[in-house]
């Protein structure tokens, strides 16, 4: 994992919930290790996705392939002319980091959101120790 790269795993959708929202449905998730819950929004219009499906999911401060700071342009000015992060990647949102919650034991809970759509993660502290309030990008494929 790079730096720019602040939290990587694999996790197995076990709910989809679409009573909300027409597009868009509230999954949860479980990381392979069984150490990090996720509730993540997603517009499953642009993206379909199941129950039982497996998503590579990161979160990195930048799309830049060498690291690089891209939060003075525009984000869809990032990666014009060359290759990103998002490159590899099926589905791609950008969105801020806004805050964080003890929770039991040694966990806590970030929560993030992507103009809208949500992400709640309950993971290890030292898991998600280098994500702090900033802007942020999640990248999400299936395996």
């Amino acid at each position: 994992m790079a730096d720019s790269q602040l939290f990587e795993d694999t996790f197995t959708i076990s709910a989809i919930n679409h009573e909300k929202y027409d597009r868009v449905g509230r999954l949860t998730a479980e990381s392979e290790s069984h150490d990090t819950k996720i509730h993540l929004d997603v517009n499953t219009e642009l993206y379909p996705i199941t129950e039982g499906d497996r998503l590579h999911i990161t979160l990195a401060s930048t799309l830049s392939l060498d690291g690089s700071n891209d939060h003075g342009k525009e984000w869809r000015e990032v990666g014009r002319g060359g290759q990103t992060l998002a490159d590899f990647y099926d589905y791609v949102c950008h969105g801020k980091i806004y805050r964080f919650d003890e929770a039991e034991g040694n966990n806590i809970k970030v929560f993030v959101s992507f103009g809208g759509l949500l992400l709640y993660m309950d993971g290890p502290y030292k898991k998600l120790t280098p994500l702090k309030i900033e802007y942020i990008y999640l990248l999400m494929k299936k395996t």
